[in-house]
């Protein structure tokens, strides 16, 4: 009879493993950096088991393991490896290893793809090259030079902010409240909103207006990955190639829609250009760090989540121009707009697969006969999870921006 045991982890956490596998080979990532695979297995104890569902995460911070012992996930998939390079010890004293000790703890496995799912076809590379080339409704917005803020330097006892955007909205009061006069928050100025994120589900074919890769182009790989069977056509980084130069305003527009609509995001282009006479033929796609894939393209835009200020610079003096989202806001889309739909259909079918094996292997007890009967099968993306930078707007500031140009 099976009995509880340290050496095995558990039947579901299995087959999310080979799901992964499947789909983003590690032989696809970058071993020269990278440490991708299963990071850490816990063991299975079927008496008190976890739920048959995965965190999808970019980051594995202490906020998102909180999510996931909440949850009792099974598997958390966390992009970013959070063991990068060899430990020494695993002590509580370090935020990470502490993330990592509690989640052992409860039986929670951590999985860690990366740089596969760049190099993969219809990867991460993929995604944000159909982002780059979708279509918003016609005539596509013009982007124009924001101007100097005009907003009052104080608010409405009648106006609450809102978390998300950091801006005053009115709330319902009586006729009467409505006519008192206004009044400065506490004596002070408000003039910048609260820290702005990306949203979590962007680029929904039912939410949003954009058609991705529907503008006619070519596309290669900048860097091509090779001999692993079934992922012909693997590589880092895209180059796009328009059939007509496209308005530098446009792109602008369809990567906000793109990557869940920030509030803003760096721009760089050439000095003595200005943003709305810039026509775009070519550019360079890589998600996170971009420059080891991006350096020597020859485009006219590189698009990637962030560069050094020598390396945006060295790129506009050649007369490229560069747009940055935060290093993960390059990444995150990804999981809800793609990882999250493929790895539900194939765990769907691996689950299966390994509940035979497992029933059909050995007399089972009956905690282990109720783990390899739950049909379940859940993937979520992390809720706690974002990029360490949130965007604040000046709303109100004797200080004026200076227009790129």
């Amino acid at each position: 009879m099976s009995t509880y045991t340290t050496d095995k982890a558990s039947p579901f956490t299995r087959a999310v493993i080979s799901s992964m596998r499947k789909l983003y080979p590690e032989a696809l990532a970058d071993k020269s950096f990278d440490n991708t695979g299963l990071l850490l297995e816990a063991p299975f104890d079927p008496i008190r088991r976890q739920m048959n569902s995965v965190l999808l995460t970019i980051d594995l911070t202490k906020a998102v393991a909180d999510e996931a012992i909440e949850r009792k996930d099974c598997v958390v998939v966390a992009y970013h490896p959070i063991i990068f390079r060899g430990l020494k010890s695993l002590t509580l004293a370090d935020s990470q290893q502490q993330s990592l000790l509690r989640l052992a703890l409860e039986g929670i496995s951590v999985y860690s793809p990366h740089t596969a799912v760049d190099a993969a076809p219809g990867g991460l590379a993929d995604w944000l090259a159909d982002i780059v080339t979708g279509h918003l409704p016609s005539p596509e917005p013009t982007t124009h030079t924001a101007q100097q803020s005009k907003a009052e330097d104080t608010i409405p006892e009648n106006e609450e902010v809102n978390e998300q955007s950091g801006t005053a909205t009115p709330t319902e009061q009586p006729p009467e409240e409505k006519k008192k006069p206004q009044r400065p928050r506490m004596g002070m100025q408000r003039t910048y909103s609260r820290p702005t994120y990306p949203s979590h589900h962007p680029v929904d074919a039912s939410k949003t207006d954009l058609n991705p890769s529907s503008v006619q182009h070519t596309r290669s790989i900048i860097s091509p990955v090779t001999g692993v069977e079934g992922f012909e056509g693997a590589g880092m980084g895209r180059l796009i190639t328009f059939n007509e130069r496209q308005p530098l305003t446009h792109l602008v527009e369809r990567i906000a829609h793109g990557v869940g609509s920030p509030k803003g995001f760096p721009l760089a282009i050439p000095q003595g250009k200005q943003v709305e006479d810039i026509q775009i033929r070519t550019v360079g796609v890589s998600a996170g760090s971009g420059h080891s894939i991006l350096k020597g393209v020859e485009a006219d835009l590189l698009f990637t989540g962030e560069l050094s200020h020598h390396e945006a610079l060295a790129a506009t003096e050649k007369g490229q121009c560069v747009i940055t989202l935060f290093h993960s806001n390059s990444e995150r889309g990804y999981l809800s707009s793609v990882l999250r739909e493929k790895l539900t259909k194939v765990l769907k079918e691996e689950w299966e697969r390994v509940r035979k094996e497992v029933a059909e292997a050995e007399e089972l007890t009956a905690e282990w006969e109720d783990a390899v009967k739950d049909d379940d099968v859940l993937v979520e993306c992390s809720q706690q999870d974002r990029d360490p930078f949130g965007v604040v707007i000046l709303e109100s500031s004797k200080q004026e921006g200076k227009p790129l140009r």
